[in-house]
């Protein structure tokens, strides 16, 4: 009886020890690890303070042109997309340490910021606005002499009007900003004249707020486009992408559910 007792227990102990085997072996596999290839992460950063391109929805969620067009491009590209929020004139920073793998924020593709990343195909381009009090009397970039003109820090408005004083022998004072909504505040509340932005933005910011501006007339920026590390194995394929949204149509359907409103 004492032996068949200890053979009994050496067998529940041997079974016991295999089926903690097999899980060990085959737990990680089954279930698929972040790394694997079934999980593949698109870490997309983004400054979501920019509408339409990017904002949040009352629930939280980064809503916006930018924000559907990453997800057609991860979607399409086998990708699940996570998503960043973080100060504009830090994107590129984060692109270059590798926190993210590439930034969509409304970034026009100046010739500067190659210099540091690689960019796509621009997907839309839109020009430059003056936002003001809609009983201002600046009513042309002549106007803005002796003025303070606010600006979105790290944008090329910011740029824009250091350019617009020297090319244009423009006197005002240039206030940088972290962001647009913050740009309207100062304009509502009287510490800047104008606002110097996106026009795609602008627009949206003068029916909501029931603003006045006008068109910089001396603009040519560049489109926007997804910004990329230098030197990027994504580019070609996410160019690719944006090429059969064209194609196909989907990228005027995006144009139409977010941009259509800011013409």
């Amino acid at each position: 009886m004492i032996k068949k007792s200890k053979l009994l227990v050496f067998a529940s102990l041997a079974s016991l020890a295999l089926l903690l085997a097999a899980c060990g072996s085959g737990g990680g596999a089954e279930g698929g690890s972040p790394s694997s290839g079934d999980s593949k992460v698109l870490k997309m950063g983004t400054s979501a303070d920019f509408p339409p391109f990017e904002s949040r929805n009352e629930k939280g969620e980064e809503i916006g042109f930018d924000i559907d067009l990453a997800k057609h491009v991860a979607e399409e590209l086998g990708y699940k997309l996570e998503i960043s929020d973080m100060k504009f004139d830090g994107l590129i920073g984060a692109l270059q340490t590798g926190r993210v793998d590439m930034v969509l924020s409304g970034m026009s593709a100046t010739d500067e910021r190659k210099k540091s990343v690689d960019f796509s195909t621009e997907y839309n381009r839109s020009g430059e606005f003056f936002v003001t009090e809609k009983d201002s009397d600046i009513q042309s970039i002549e106007d803005l002499n002796g003025k303070t003109v606010g600006v979105q820090l790290g944008t090329i408005q910011e740029d824009g009007a250091k350019r617009l004083k020297e090319n244009e022998g423009l006197d005002f004072e240039v206030k940088s900003l972290d962001n647009s909504v913050m740009l309207i505040q100062e304009l509502k509340t009287g510490r800047i004249d104008a606002a110097y932005m996106d026009k795609s933005v602008a627009v949206g910011h003068v029916k909501e707020q029931d603003l006045g501006g006008f068109d910089d007339p001396t603009t040519s920026s560049p489109g926007m486009a997804i910004a990329f590390p230098k030197g990027g194995d994504l580019v070609e394929d996410v160019n690719k992408v944006l090429a059969e949204m064209e194609k196909d149509g989907t990228l005027q359907e995006l144009k139409d559910k977010w941009l259509s409103d800011q013409e």
